[in-house]
């Protein structure tokens, strides 16, 4: 089966395998566009995929490096937390010693 491709439905999508578009002969003269050479668009091409191909990594990367951050910051807090909780229980058992020893001395 053997399908040419059409203006909207082109057999390929790649550039360097579609044929060029040449005026026929039936045409005006400068109607149509005239044929032009693309050395310099591959590496252009080249460059610019790679550099889209990047742009996801670092996007992850920061997005990686956020996540780390507030998970260095909610483990501080939780660091934090725990110390003041640990401080309370240690004056509570403090302020009972010294009521214990109050006690004992009174006696």
């Amino acid at each position: 089966m053997n399908i040419r491709g059409t203006i909207d439905r082109p057999l390929t999508h790649d550039p360097k395998k579609q044929a060029p578009m040449t005026s026929s002969p039936s045409e005006p003269e400068g109607s149509a566009t005239t044929v032009f050479t693309t050395q310099g668009a591959h590496e252009t091409r080249q460059n610019r995929t790679r550099e889209m191909q990047l742009i996801p990594e670092a996007l992850a990367r920061a997005h990686m490096d956020e996540r780390l951050r507030e998970a260095a910051i909610s483990r501080q807090a939780a660091h934090v937390l725990m110390a003041r909780r640990m401080q309370r229980r240690a004056e509570r058992v403090s302020r009972r010693a010294r009521r214990a020893l109050a006690m004992a001395v009174m006696q």
